[in-house]
């Protein structure tokens, strides 16, 4: 799970342009949080690992707390920046979970692919750091404390 995760947030961080471009194209045409629900998915394949459904609630509770307020803030933002064009694109993609079938935005001329730059310029390799640390500390537990 963590590795679907981590692909989910590597897709999309190489393909936004933060606080340059509406990004509707991959991952962000099927959920507009693709970078969220990555870190969900990550953080269940982590809370699953740690052995302890405890850790399972918490995660849940972690992200109903958080991330419902970053969403709605973000919203605003997004909708102060891009105005109508963000409108219609929230009211046709999912904030979370993703839809089966991609956004197709009428006349959009953003078909940016994804950026292996981006990716970098994102720092979304932290996210991968962040995953193996915690992986090497739940490893270290299970061979400290069997």
């Amino acid at each position: 799970m963590s590795i679907i995760g981590l692909a989910l947030r590597a897709g999309a961080a190489g393909f936004i342009r933060k606080d340059r471009e509406l990004a509707t194209t991959g991952p962000y045409a099927h959920t507009r949080n693709p970078l969220y629900l990555g870190s969900f998915v990550l953080g269940v394949g982590i809370s699953v690992a740690g052995g302890r459904w405890q850790f399972v609630v918490a995660l849940l509770l972690f992200f109903i707390m958080v991330y419902r307020a970053t969403v709605r803030r973000e919203d605003a933002e997004l909708e102060e920046r891009f105005g109508e064009r963000y409108r219609a694109y929230r009211v046709q993609v999912p904030s979370v979970l993703p839809r089966i079938h991609a956004y197709r935005e009428g006349g959009s001329d953003s078909l940016l692919g994804f950026s292996t730059a981006r990716y970098l310029r994102n720092r979304e390799w932290e996210a991968l750091l962040g995953a193996v640390a915690a992986f090497g500390a739940l490893l270290l537990k299970l061979k400290l404390w069997p």
